[in-house]
């Protein structure tokens, strides 16, 4: 994808970078050249992106345009609110803490050049600060009172940079602009470039390196050249026309960032996050079933005020769930009244709300996987030897620690559970879903709705094979041609 810098005018770009063409801002809004173009990345540094000036349509335009604009509209609006700054940046706070722990001053401002500053020290904040707000050109402001907190984060134009930091500019500049992942170029045989967001060091993610490798063949031979990125790789999200997380998500967390972020750019995203949001807490699902009168075990929603007052109504054992619980973490049996109280307590010192729920024994669990509406594979999840979950964490052995599993073709399988599965799914959207139930007899109980569930190689995909990743890659193909026609 070729790229260009858009400027007030080129006479404000001091730099000198000869590889990437320089463009005035009324160029590139009016002229033919840059409108009828429809592969161009766009890096956005004029003078200001304040409510329709120049550099905001430049990247409003850009958008349109369906070109990659840095910073895009997103970015823009985020920096101005003081709210989504804090919440953004809620994560690197002991990165904040240790890195300008020695200051002495109560105020300090640190300047992002192209995902650096001039001091060494202050790189690693400087470019995980640049992974939150993509814009070439930063000013972080911060301010201490018990600890350090950013206080604002601003664009800057080349004009604020001090004359004494240009040459280290200069050299970022080049560096980021000439960098594999920043040059844009792709593969010619491919139509689009797809990012499949994991993470490398988590030790249960949603699919495994065999797995990955065949959604890896499955993007190529649908016309995708494929990149795994990880959290690192935020400020090269807008390169890509999907992505497809396959690391565990959660609502505060990195990945529903990244969900939010492809959406707004455009930018086709499996799971969305909605999807997430709504998957990712049980409250919402309890309320859900309620309305919808989906048969599920019976739940209450747990709070300070009404806990204790229902220690003696509830039937033992009961579980209780974190409303974000994921994995079988988070989830804890309660064997009588007393072991209630205690366990609840613990949990509503971490959330606000929980949920109790009715103990269903069985052997196993219901998976069914659902996308776009339509079932893709079943699966019984048998309970981890002697525990009552189909995961045990105690157990460090992997073996030992999973339960065993059955594949069955969707044929096979109870009318009544895929009903029940596809009609659970329809509040959520048209995302990628893993549908837990429960049978006992010819009685079928809805227990969770989990986005980006695991599809492994061997478990799975043991009926329908290399079927599996085919289908879910061509849907997201769809979507990606269906984006790019509009």
């Amino acid at each position: 994808m070729p790229a260009i810098i858009v400027v007030n005018h080129p006479r404000d770009w001091d730099f000198n970078l000869p590889s990437i063409p320089v463009v005035s801002a009324r160029d590139y809004l009016t002229k033919e050249e840059y409108s009828d173009n429809t592969d161009l990345k766009v890096y956005n540094l004029c003078k200001s992106y304040k409510y329709q000036s120049l550099g905001y349509y430049v990247s409003l335009l850009a958008t349109a345009r369906n070109h990659k604009p840095v910073p895009d509209i997103s970015t823009i609006q985020e920096m101005r609110t003081v709210a989504v700054v804090k919440i953004f940046t809620e994560e690197l706070d002991d990165l904040i803490q240790k890195t300008l722990a020695k200051l002495s001053d109560n105020r300090f401002e640190l300047s992002i050049y192209f995902g650096h500053n001039v001091e060494k020290r202050y790189d690693k904040l400087s470019a995980s600060l640049y992974r939150l707000f993509q814009a070439p050109l930063l000013r972080a402001y911060f301010v201490k009172q018990k600890k350090w907190s950013v206080q604002k984060i601003i664009p800057i134009t080349t004009g604020e940079i001090p004359e004494d930091h240009k040459p280290y500019v200069e050299d970022f500049a080049r560096n980021y602009f000439t960098s594999k992942n920043e040059s844009g170029k792709r593969r010619k045989k491919y139509r689009f470039d797809m990012a499949i967001l994991v993470n490398p060091e988590e030790k249960e993610p949603p699919s495994g390196k065999a797995a990955l490798q065949k959604f890896e063949q499955a993007a190529e031979d649908c016309g995708f050249h494929v990149d795994f990125i990880t959290k690192e790789d935020y400020r090269f999200l807008s390169e890509y026309d999907a992505l497809f997380i396959r690391e565990t998500t959660n609502v505060n967390h990195h990945t529903y960032r990244f969900a939010q972020r492809a959406q707004a750019q455009g930018i086709v995203v499996i799971d969305d996050p909605v999807s997430i949001l709504r998957c990712s807490n049980k409250v919402f699902l309890a309320e859900l079933l309620r309305k919808e009168n989906i048969p599920a075990p019976e739940t209450k929603i747990l709070h300070k005020e009404n806990y204790a007052g229902l220690a003696d109504q509830l039937r033992y054992p009961i579980v209780l769930k974190q409303p974000d619980s994921q994995f079988s973490q988070g989830v804890l049996k309660a064997a009588n009244a007393a072991e209630y109280l205690e366990k609840t307590s613990t949990l509503l010192e971490k959330s606000d709300l929980i949920i109790s729920q009715e103990f269903l024994s069985t052997d196993f669990d219901w998976r069914i996987g659902i996308f776009n509406g339509v079932p893709l594979f079943a699966c019984k999840y048998f309970m981890a030897s002697g525990h009552w979950q189909i995961m045990n964490w105690e157990k460090s052995d992997e073996k030992s620690r999973y339960g065993d599993s059955e594949t069955f073709a969707l044929e096979d399988v109870p009318k009544g559970i895929i009903k029940m599965a596809l009609k659970s799914t329809r509040k959520f959207g048209k995302g990628l879903y893993g549908v837990d139930l429960k049978q006992a007899g010819n009685s079928y109980y809805l227990i969770e709705v989990n986005d980006n569930p695991n599809i492994d190689k061997g478990i799975e995909d043991k009926v329908a094979g290399d079927k599996l990743y085919q289908t879910i890659i061509q849907e997201i193909l769809t979507r990606v041609e269906k984006e790019k026609s509009k």
